[in-house]
């Protein structure tokens, strides 16, 4: 059930608002029998409450008396502060964030060959787009036949959000399909493609009967390969993530020619 401690009120607080706002105006003795909250505690609680602006007091009283504010007020006044103090922890972590990621990025990357895989539909577009998002200066995505990040609404979204996040960093992007592909897309895919890549001045597409396979080249430095499904048409069962400078500049240099020879291609 929901509680006024999940909004920041302590135990105490909570039993006095609730008792409080039952009772109408009353003193602190009063106040601590009606809600159980002892007599030496009662004074911290109902200053706590009027610090919050949950409560008012009554100092021309002898002996004071204590009334609460109306509910609703009371409640947005609570969801504003527990908004503030959300805000405040964003910012905090952010920092924490930029402070780790200046250390982090400091270190020495392992130069030594390493390859990963991810097998299922899910797991193979979360490697995917991790890669993609670890580009710094150049994504090379080539596809001779659809696949789902091609095809699915939400993992066509996802893809182009990583391609659009890497051109906004200054990370050149080309890809390069078949024209079978090309003709296979859905309008809704290209129309993103339109409106989300093209406008970039470092983001190209190029057409060219001369590819094979579905991959992703990142800084030249990595290849991830799409492996599809053999049994579910336009699926991707795994991606393999292959970490290796040699490995990568054969596929590089494969690449290049079928590039230059391709037309350029405005989705």
């Amino acid at each position: 059930m929901a509680s006024l401690r999940d909004l920041g009120l302590s135990e105490y607080e909570a039993r006095a608002y609730r008792a409080l706002l039952e009772a109408g105006p009353t003193t602190a003795k009063e106040l601590s029998r009606a809600s159980d909250v002892p007599m030496g505690r009662i004074y911290d609680v109902l200053n706590s409450l009027e610090t919050q602006s949950l409560a008012r007091s009554q100092t021309a009283s002898r002996p004071k008396k204590y009334v609460a504010v109306e509910s609703d007020t009371a409640l947005d006044r609570l969801l504003d502060s527990k908004k503030r103090e959300l805000e405040r922890q964003a910012e905090q972590y952010e920092d924490i964030v930029d402070d780790l990621t200046d250390e982090l990025d400091g270190t020495e990357p392992v130069e030594e060959p390493f390859w990963t895989a991810s097998v299922g539909a899910a797991e193979a577009l979360d490697l995917l787009v991790e890669r993609l998002t670890a580009a710094d200066e150049r994504i090379v995505v080539v596809a001779s036949a659809p696949v789902q990040q091609f095809d699915i609404d939400d993992v066509a979204a996802r893809v182009t959000a990583a391609l659009e996040d890497a051109l906004e960093r200054g990370v050149s992007v080309s890809v390069l399909l078949t024209p079978e592909m090309v003709d296979a897309l859905p309008e809704a895919v290209g129309e993103r493609y339109r409106e989300a890549l093209q406008p970039h001045a470092n983001f190209e597409t190029r057409t060219s009967a001369n590819v094979t396979g579905t991959f992703e080249i990142v800084d030249d430095t990595e290849v991830c390969i799409e492996v599809p499904h053999p049994l579910t048409e336009d699926e991707t069962l795994a991606v393999i993530d292959l970490k290796d400078p040699d490995f990568t500049a054969d596929v590089a240099a494969e690449f290049a020619p079928r590039w230059e020879e391709a037309r350029e291609l405005r989705l």
